[in-house]
C-alpha cells in the first residue's frame, strides 16, 4: 500500500487575483494573475505560466477532443508578488492598520496590498 504524501503548510501570503512573477523554474519571468491558490499541497495556478499540453477524449463541450493547453499549478515558493508601487517583485509583511485590521504590504516599498 503506497504512503500518502505528507506535506507541511505555511501561512500563504498569495491570494487568488494577486499579480506575480515566477521567479524559479521552466517559467522563470513569466507574470500573470493567480487563479486558484491549492493549500493543501502548496500550490497556484498562474495565467500564462506552466502551460501544459492535456490529451482529451470527445464530450459534449469538446466534441472533437484533441490536444489542449492549460496552466499546471506551481510551487508557491516560486512566486513572488508584484509590488503595486515599483512594478518589482517583492516579499510580504502583515501588521495592524489604523482601523485595527490586519492587512498585507509589500516590503520594498511599505505599500499596503489591496
Amino acid at each position: 500500500m503506497a504512503q500518502k504524501k505528507k506535506t507541511t503548510t505555511h501561512k500563504i501570503k498569495i491570494k487568488t487575483g494577486d499579480l506575480v512573477k515566477v521567479i524559479a523554474g521552466n517559467a522563470k519571468g513569466v507574470q500573470g494573475k493567480v487563479l486558484q491558490v491549492i493549500k493543501e499541497t502548496n500550490r497556484a495556478v498562474v495565467e500564462g505560466a506552466n502551460i501544459v499540453k492535456k490529451h482529451t477524449k470527445p464530450s459534449a463541450a469538446n466534441p472533437n477532443g484533441g490536444i489542449i493547453e492549460k496552466e499546471a499549478a506551481i510551487q508557491i515558493s516560486n512566486l513572488a508578488l508584484i509590488d503595486p508601487k515599483t512594478g518589482e517583485p517583492t516579499r510580504i509583511g502583515r501588521r495592524v492598520n489604523a482601523d485595527g485590521k490586519i492587512v498585507r504590504y509589500a516590503k520594498k516599498s511599505g505599500e499596503e496590498i489591496k
